[in-house]
């Protein structure tokens, strides 16, 4: 059974601004599909509205990253990720972390602010999920028809290069699975102590708002949600402003306790 996720940290794509000495940093955690070039300006906005320092980072096998270490993703994949989370703060010698994670980055917000918590002042979620729903499998069944007939895998290619493929696959082939259809990761949520903030579209298309519900009532720290109408999966695309300022409300509320 695979334990760990095998890498050298100077394999890991970084795009790091350190604008603010002594302040935390943000660190952001691409989707299932993201890196660090789809995030765009929004990282480099919100440090600058927070004063904090930003770090976006290409997970293994995305974006411009090493390739996967491993050949099958096991279903425990999330908390890998977490753990190699946990080792890339300490190599980047990242010791006042807030998360901000989308989608696959906000389960693993969730996972490293409870199994690591020393570095992680607080975390902000967006479309996390923490249990596997018939909404999610019909999103990713549809987006797997739009790979195999549209022009999406060319887009995708456009940032993942050769990887695009096993990546893709890797989401996809995983969460489409019997075995993956009772993955749950609720049971880490009362170990989270640090504040949250909650950020779901009302109309996400891979999840319901029990999703939001689940996690802001099962967490030990403060935890506040922000569900926004007629928004989908990318809230920080869709409604770039709105996501700016509430984030940046949350975080200068932590930061000044």
């Amino acid at each position: 059974m695979q334990t760990k996720i095998k890498f050298s940290p100077e394999e890991i794509s970084t795009n790091r601004i350190d604008n603010y000495p002594g302040r935390p940093t943000i660190v952001f955690l691409h989707d299932s599909l993201g890196c660090v070039e789809l995030w765009r300006d929004f990282p480099q906005k919100l440090g600058e509205i927070t004063n904090c320092n930003v770090l976006v980072y290409d997970r293994q096998g995305y974006g411009k990253s090493c390739p996967f270490s491993y050949e099958k993703r096991e279903n425990h994949y999330l908390e890998l990720e977490a753990d190699m989370l946990n080792e890339l703060l300490d190599f980047w010698k990242t010791d006042k972390a807030i998360l901000f994670g989308h989608s696959d980055g906000g389960s693993i917000a969730l996972l490293t602010a409870a199994k690591h918590p020393k570095k992680i002042l607080g975390i902000i979620t967006e479309g996390a999920h923490v249990l596997v729903e018939e909404v999610t499998v019909n999103g990713i069944t549809e987006a797997i028809e739009l790979y195999k007939t549209t022009d999406l895998k060319s887009k995708l290619e456009k940032y993942h290069g050769d990887k695009t493929e096993d990546m893709f696959w890797a989401w996809a082939g995983k969460w489409t699975t019997e075995e993956f259809k009772d993955w749950n990761i609720e049971s880490f949520l009362s170990s989270i102590t640090c504040p949250s903030l909650i950020i779901q579209g009302e109309d996400d298309e891979y999840g319901t708002l029990e999703q939001v519900e689940k996690i802001n009532t099962q967490v030990s720290g403060h935890s506040s949600k922000f569900v926004i109408p007629n928004i989908k999966h990318t809230p920080h695309k869709e409604a770039p402003e709105l996501v700016l300022n509430k984030s940046a409300e949350f975080i200068e509320k932590l930061l000044a306790k």
